[in-house]
């Protein structure tokens, strides 16, 4: 039994979501991921079953535990009732402790995602918050989203919204109070210490690439190097 794998084992969702597999390949043939990803969930649990450290040490700088949509198909299905989406949220939890997820094209996505969402969530309450989500940044949005950033106040308004606006009403301004609790919760739950793990591997490898912080920030949050996708 290796180091790694004891550690994985430590984490509640591998004791929770790994039983008894018998290898079958349910997981693989229900999951919404393989169909479109270089991605088979039968193949992490026999990694991780095998306890062999270097082989999931591969799994944890790997792309492939960042495809899993977490949608708990696998579990549905098996007939174990074995969930090799909770494996891999174990995989990815480690990944993120140790660093490793930084080796990954995928696994170095988690820096704009963890950035934008905890920002939003301490700065101002919300996941997504209007103001910053950017026709610029977010050209899939089309032209519609950029017009809406162009008359934000009236299109809220007639939708009915209290956008930063003070008392009730969807995306009215959280009171201070309320983000300062939030705060807390994230100290107190370890949220803010994972924010800054992500923080600083990240920086580390922005200073490998020769990136500032805010060119690292746009290469993982815009550019895909890699082919993800099932030929």
């Amino acid at each position: 039994m290796g180091k790694l794998y004891d550690k994985l084992t430590e984490d509640y969702r591998v004791k929770e979501g790994l039983k008894a597999c018998i290898n079958c390949g349910t997981c693989t043939a229900i999951c919404p991921a393989a169909e479109f990803y270089k991605y088979d969930p039968r193949q992490i649990v026999d990694i991780v079953q095998s306890q062999d450290d270097a082989e999931i040490e591969k799994l944890l700088k790997s792309e492939t535990i960042w495809y899993c949509g977490e949608c708990m198909s696998c579990l549905t299905r098996c007939p174990r009732k074995n969930a090799p989406g909770m494996v891999v949220m174990a995989l990815r939890n480690l990944s993120m402790e140790l660093g490793y997820f930084i080796e990954s094209e995928k696994g170095r996505q988690q820096y704009a995602l963890t950035k934008i969402m905890s920002e939003n969530i301490l700065n101002y309450g919300y996941c997504v918050y209007a103001r910053t989500f950017k026709s610029e940044d977010h050209p899939e949005a089309g032209p519609v989203w950029e017009w809406i950033e162009q008359n934000m106040e009236d299109v809220y308004e007639r939708n009915g919204a209290n956008l930063d606006g003070e008392g009730p009403g969807a995306l009215r301004k959280i009171p201070k109070e309320d983000l300062d609790e939030l705060q807390k919760i994230f100290d107190i739950t370890g949220a803010t210490h994972r924010i800054e793990t992500i923080n600083r591997y990240s920086m580390e490898k922005a200073k490998e690439l020769g990136m500032t912080p805010q060119e690292y920030f746009k290469h993982v949050f815009n550019d895909t190097e890699k082919n993800h996708l099932n030929d």
